[in-house]
């Protein structure tokens, strides 16, 4: 019986190269023995030579190749030999996978959620504590234990989110550690070898209880989404059973007591605005009454999931106005237009193409954020026509307050609200479009278009192209 000895415990490459080697020679999984340096002992003997492979060479699907890297993560020694005698059946059974109700399929596919899942948790659960060394040098040091084997394929993750700060996270299984440039993986480490408190939990701990929520408990779905296993990683831990046991007296207190009183901060504004009904944006006397009115309007549903209103930035008389399609995150959490990526690549652009920032006035077509939720992110959603007709009350107040000489509109959206119809962008660049209140249109690219591009090529030839066009319109307005 051959015995396949793995360099170690997550060797995917060193199963796969076996696997290959011992399907295409004939050898039936019940004939092979699979096992890993370091493990075993003498039970296992002496490891036997590997079948040299013969016969046809054969494919398998992308599939199977993407759930065996997540099972070859998990713990259960039998994964190895689930695996290759699943690879075995592919020959005869081409479609195996599709089979749900397949005892090998089900564990497979159950190994692989629990790895995914506790790479989600160590996401979750992993918390950092600062290390000072001697020289001064500051290091950011987590201990975990994660259900899984998946601490290497999750690290990525943290040099991503931290990429300017060196940390290390140490687990029974493998390290690793990120100097700011490069990640390396070191043997497992143990507990002792960790840091036990820093100075920053005490912040932490009080924000934790400041934002605790009594109403919104719910003791079984906390401790499904947070299993004990990994609270001594969490310097919240200890106020969880507190918080648990005064929480039904909390909600108590928060139902008996009186409602607030709103903010007249927040309320003079709306009491102030024009009604919604309104259909002469002539009826606005300055750029205020927009920004205040952009606060309350309820021209159409976008108002409900928006942070707040977005109104337009920049000169009151400026030569040049900027129309986007409607504000984003950053923009829907700061309050003002074009701050956020796309900002940022319309500013570099306005540079190269001449022209100061605070020369044009930027907007939108439409002045609240929409999006729909995805986790904890919100994605930017397309407005409709409805959504950008209902809005373009707005952007005829601020044309007809600023007067520009030319308007860019940037992206369809924008194109739709200043021109009232369709515009094809790639067929209409660099063209002075006559507008109806004398000034002139012209159409481009919206920055998070430029984005988006995947292909370094395509992204530059778009990037020139707007600035072009940017640059075009500036001439114009002068």
């Amino acid at each position: 019986m051959p015995t396949i000895r793995l360099s170690s415990e997550t060797d995917f490459a060193g199963w796969r190269q076996a696997a290959r080697a011992l399907r295409a020679s004939q050898v039936a999984p019940e004939e092979t023995l699979w096992t890993v340096d370091g493990a075993g002992g003498d039970l296992f003997g002496e490891a036997g030579p590997m079948p040299a492979p013969g016969g046809p060479t054969f494919t398998v699907p992308r599939d199977f190749v993407e759930l065996a890297d997540k099972v070859i993560l998990h713990r259960c020694d039998e994964r190895f030999g689930l695996l290759y005698r699943m690879l075995w059946r592919l020959a005869r059974e081409p479609h195996l996978l599709a089979l749900h109700s397949d005892p090998d399929v089900q564990k497979a596919s159950q190994f692989a959620r629990s790895v995914s899942q506790a790479a989600h948790k160590m996401k979750a659960f992993v918390r950092f504590r600062l290390v000072t060394a001697e020289d001064g040098e500051e290091t950011f040091v987590a201990w975990f234990v994660p259900a899984h084997r998946v601490v290497e394929t999750t690290a990525p993750f943290f040099a991503k989110r931290f990429a300017s700060m060196n940390f290390s996270i140490l687990t029974p299984d493998a390290c690793v550690h990120w100097d700011t440039k490069a990640l390396a993986v070191l043997p497992g480490a143990d507990p002792a070898d960790a840091p036990t408190e820093d100075r920053l939990e005490d912040y932490w701990r009080t924000y934790y209880a400041a934002i605790f929520n009594p109403a919104r408990l719910k003791v079984d779905a906390m401790r499904k989404e947070m299993p004990r296993r990994y609270w001594r990683n969490l310097p919240e831990a200890r106020l969880i059973p507190e918080l648990i046991a005064r929480a039904e007296h909390r909600t108590t207190t928060m139902v008996s007591q009186a409602p607030s009183t709103p903010s007249r901060r927040l309320a003079r504004p709306a009491e102030r605005t024009p009604r919604a009904a309104t259909t002469n944006a002539g009826e606005l006397s300055s750029l205020e009454d927009v920004r205040r009115g952009v606060q309350a309007c309820r021209r159409c549903d976008l108002y409900r999931d928006a942070t707040q209103g977005v109104a337009g930035e920049g000169p009151a008389h400026a030569r040049l106005m900027l129309v986007g399609e409607q504000p984003g995150d950053q923009e829907d959490l700061a309050g003002h237009p074009f701050v956020g990526p796309a900002g940022q690549m319309l500013d570099k652009a306005l540079a190269e193409a001449g022209i100061a920032r605070d020369q044009a006035f930027v907007t939108n077509a439409v002045k609240h954020f929409k999006h729909e939720p995805r986790g904890k992110r919100r994605l930017h959603k397309t407005p409709n026509t409805g959504e950008v007709t209902a809005c373009r009350w707005w952007l005829d107040a601020e044309r007809s307050l600023v007067r520009p000489r030319v308007i860019v509109a940037m992206g369809a959206t924008a194109a739709l609200s200043v021109f009232g119809k369709p515009v094809a962008i790639g067929k209409s660049r660099q063209q002075a479009l006559q507008l109806p209140d004398q000034a002139q249109g012209v159409v481009t690219y919206h920055p998070s278009y430029l984005l988006r591009l995947p292909d370094a090529a395509a992204k530059a030839k778009a990037y020139a192209a707007f600035v072009a066009d940017l640059a075009f319109a500036w001439k114009l307005a002068a």
